[in-house]
């Protein structure tokens, strides 16, 4: 995380919801920082000397320091490494297909959500959606598995 975060500020200041929500773009979307895994990191990075923060419009803005680039320099094959696994490209449209995958799935936990709160989910229930996820957790995998066209 450290190495990923100076590498963002070394593009420019930011506050910690832009680090959030920037690592979320760079994941394209399948990493979503938590503000608990971020906000530390920052306060981290600021006790080793590595960024410094102050306040600008009432935000405490982060800006890498002359000893994180050079930490950052040290370590540019790690945060290669990291960044190769997230897939530092981004493609808009595959964004908003993965966009919508997320939308898709919070609604369906919403609704589940609901029924249970309404009493309306029995075992019996349960046990068929359940081999629904199951079923549809397959199928995902086996086109995922697929070779590229």
């Amino acid at each position: 995380m450290k190495y990923v975060i100076l590498d963002l500020l070394e593009e420019r200041p930011a506050h910690g919801y832009e680090v959030i929500r920037a690592l979320g773009e760079r994941s394209r979307g399948f990493y979503a920082p938590s503000p608990g895994s971020v906000y530390p990191t920052l306060q981290m990075l600021e006790d080793m000397g590595y960024v410094r923060s102050s306040r600008r419009d009432g935000k405490r803005v982060y800006e890498i320091t002359g000893q994180g680039k050079t930490f950052l320099r040290e370590h540019r094959e790690e945060v290669e490494d990291v960044w190769g696994r997230f897939g530092r490209g981004r493609d808009p449209e595959f964004e908003g297909e993965l966009h919508e995958i997320r939308h898709e799935l919070g609604d369906l936990g919403r609704l589940f959500a609901r029924k249970l709160r309404a009493g309306r989910v029995d075992r019996e229930k349960l046990r068929r959606v359940r081999g629904v996820v199951v079923r549809a957790a397959r199928e995902i995998e086996d086109i995922l598995e697929e070779d590229p066209a």
